[in-house]
């Protein structure tokens, strides 16, 4: 007779590893990219991070002032320091591996901005119904 399986410890964390994996590695290339002196990252911050659930890969998603217009651009530089940020993240990160990592821009926040645009906009809002008058002895 085999004996019962043990059951796992109850976690301490509020959240769950990914999840606490995301935000170190942001934190941990955000300072990397500050250290790196390229001027074309010098606009480019850090949204989000999306590792997969093996931990094998990541996906960092950024943003600029400059917009969709320097993508290219900050993507080459990314490229271009992917081993020096990824060499970081293995020194700084406490786990079993480094996720290889991969950039690409967040059209969430982008998408967001131009909704946030178009509520704005004057010309895309509905014309407000006129006030009721006061003088009328009926209201």
């Amino acid at each position: 007779m085999t004996k019962p399986r043990r059951t796992a410890a109850p976690s301490t964390h509020r959240y769950p590893r990914t999840a606490r994996l995301n935000e170190s590695l942001r934190e941990v290339i955000a300072e990397e990219l500050i250290r790196i002196d390229d001027e074309r990252l010098s606009m480019v911050a850090i949204t989000a991070i999306d590792v997969d659930s093996e931990m094998n890969r990541a996906i960092v998603f950024y943003d600029s002032l400059i917009g969709p217009d320097g993508d290219d651009e900050i993507g080459a530089a990314l490229a271009d320091h992917r081993v020096r940020i990824q060499a970081s993240v293995g020194r700084q990160v406490r786990a079993k591996k480094t996720p290889i990592l991969s950039f690409k821009p967040d059209d969430a926040i982008r998408a967001a901005e131009r909704i946030e645009r178009v509520l704005r906009d004057k010309d895309t809002l509905p014309e407000r119904p006129p006030e009721p008058e006061l003088d009328d002895p009926a209201v």
